[in-house]
């Protein structure tokens, strides 16, 4: 996993709620072995028509979404059943963070276990990212705040555990493995009192 620490990076905007994870990567793409190549099916139903065409007026496909960093969303986003795959594909696509204004419980974390840094602003702020798109903010995850090109700071919350495994790139089973030493201590001192 990609450690995440600060990053710059245009937004893509998606203005709509209550996007659950089957509208996000449709079941029929599911049946792969890797997560490499999902990107290219994230909102495959939106973003094509039926002869597989990019959709115009999709925002997603719109030039000032080319190589955007960061989704802005609606609520609610990722709501419905707790599949990996659509987080691998926002990954896969090049998104490193989604803002909305709240997540299914499911999909945060999902997105959080796997290098996607799921976001909440304050309204007034979400609003006015949503009316952004195409411009570049500043996500820094040391300090918990995204920075617009102004400077002004709006900040975010993010679970303590959370938060370290992104900032140095590792996941649950790395973080227990790199604890080894510790737990095989723990297990003798242990083993010793229990004679």
């Amino acid at each position: 996993m990609e450690p995440i620490r600060r990053f710059r990076a245009r937004l893509a905007v998606l203005p709509v709620d209550n996007i659950d994870t089957d509208q996000i990567i449709p079941a029929r793409f599911l049946k792969g072995t890797t997560r490499e190549g999902l990107g290219r099916s994230l909102f495959a139903d939106w973003r094509r028509d039926a002869d597989g065409r990019p959709r115009p007026d999709f925002p997603l496909n719109r030039p000032d979404a080319q190589g955007a960093g960061i989704l802005v969303v609606g609520t609610n986003f990722g709501c419905g059943s707790s599949r990996e795959h659509a987080v691998w594909a926002l990954l896969d696509h090049g998104v490193r963070a989604v803002i909305a204004g709240s997540f299914g419980d499911i999909f945060r974390t999902n997105a959080l276990k796997n290098g996607l840094l799921p976001i909440v602003l304050a309204a007034e702020v979400h609003e006015r990212l949503r009316a952004a798109p195409g411009s570049e903010v500043t996500v820094d995850l040391e300090a918990r705040e995204v920075r617009s090109a102004d400077g002004t700071a709006a900040p975010f919350a993010v679970d303590h555990f959370a938060r370290y495994r992104l900032l140095h790139g590792v996941d649950e089973l790395d973080f227990l493995l790199s604890q080894e030493s510790a737990i095989e201590a723990y297990e003798r001192q242990r083993k010793g009192a229990s004679l």
